[in-house]
């Protein structure tokens, strides 16, 4: 029998276990999967958390793996371990009014042995076989984070548009920034950190590079990055992160390939920040062009735009993310959409 309008729901959020799950800590999945759930127990929902056994939530906690496989440098085999969490989840599907699912690789398949509603979100780009698997699956609710995203799933049934939220709070505004741009994300070369340094030369500004270095990919050897005029500073934590952003006259995000949102965007936002951006996948979706900052359809293009997005009003920049980007808002999208999936009733 489904819970009545006005009922709490039975909430399960199925993490990945790469990581563990901190507020505000983590990758981009790790921090919206902790805002999420935090805030749906707040509001009286029973929640629980599938994720690793060192995570930390308000939710009950249920794991396989103490820690995730990044942090114990067991990554080899991350699909096995992937495999064994998320199965742990479906084995207790009987105790949850809705599962809501953050990595497709096992739940999908998964969901045909149970009878409890799934919703799923693909935080990432989504390939031509996890489309058509969602075509023989119009009973399966997807999330897509952005308009670019729900584009890529063409005919897929029950799709519905949930952009991600930050905790606006959690970020100090700046007034004034200062004298430098910024990139900030995983040292990738789809991301975009040699072009940064492009920009950077071109626009005649100092940079700082901050982010995790990814295998395969070298920052220092970029003959630019100098330690003076182009600094790259490694990983850095959430008090580092929000110092780097509120003291950057704007963030560079000249990404090469569409992703499906950017949460350093609206991150750099909060602080005032604005951003100088490529407008591929979803940067377009999230970026007010003259309020919150700058775009140009291909990083080549962006140098000449620098000037005129670091002058813009940061306070202006930031009601602009409160309005748009607050946490609660994607929160109150998400309750929602489990109470009419939980209605509809039926298996999966």
């Amino acid at each position: 029998m489904s819970p009545k309008a006005d009922q709490p729901l039975r909430i399960a959020q199925i993490a990945p276990v790469a990581a563990p799950v901190w507020p505000g800590e983590g990758d981009s999945i790790e921090q919206l999967v902790s805002l999420l759930t935090d805030e749906l127990v707040r509001r009286g929902h029973d929640v629980t958390l599938y994720a690793t056994g060192d995570s930390r939530t308000a939710a009950s906690l249920r794991s396989v793996h103490p820690r995730g496989y990044d942090t114990d440098g067991a990554g080899w085999d991350w699909q096995f371990s992937e495999g064994v969490h998320a199965a742990h989840a479906f084995e207790h599907a009987g105790d949850h009014d809705i599962m809501h699912a953050h990595d497709y690789h096992f739940s999908l398949p998964f969901s045909r042995l149970v009878e409890t509603p799934l919703v799923q979100t693909p935080h990432i780009e989504i390939g031509p076989e996890v489309i058509e698997a969602h075509r023989q699956r119009p009973d399966l609710h997807v999330v897509a984070v952005s308009e670019f995203q729900r584009r890529q799933l063409r005919d897929v049934s029950n799709v519905s548009v949930i952009p991600h939220g930050i905790d606006i709070q959690a970020f100090p505004f700046d007034p004034n920034g200062g004298g430098y741009l910024l990139f900030l994300g995983r040292m990738l070369a789809d991301k975009g950190p040699a072009q940064a340094i492009a920009i950077a030369r071109a626009a005649r500004m100092p940079l700082v590079l901050a982010g995790p270095l990814e295998e395969g990919y070298d920052i220092a050897a970029e003959e630019a990055v100098d330690g003076e005029r182009i600094r790259y500073v490694g990983r850095v934590g959430p008090d580092e992160r929000n110092r780097l952003l509120g003291g950057a006259a704007a963030l560079l995000f000249p990404v090469i390939y569409p992703e499906p949102f950017g949460l350093v965007l609206i991150e750099a936002m909060a602080c005032g920040t604005p951003v100088v951006a490529a407008a591929l996948g979803a940067v377009s979706e999230i970026v007010q062009e003259g309020v919150t900052g700058r775009t140009a359809p291909s990083w080549e293009d962006l140098a000449e735009l620098v000037p005129a997005a670091a002058s813009l009003d940061r306070a202006g920049v930031r009601r602009a993310v409160e309005h748009r980007f607050d946490f609660r808002r994607m929160v109150d999208d998400h309750e929602a959409l489990y109470r009419r999936v939980v209605g509809a009733g039926g298996p999966g």
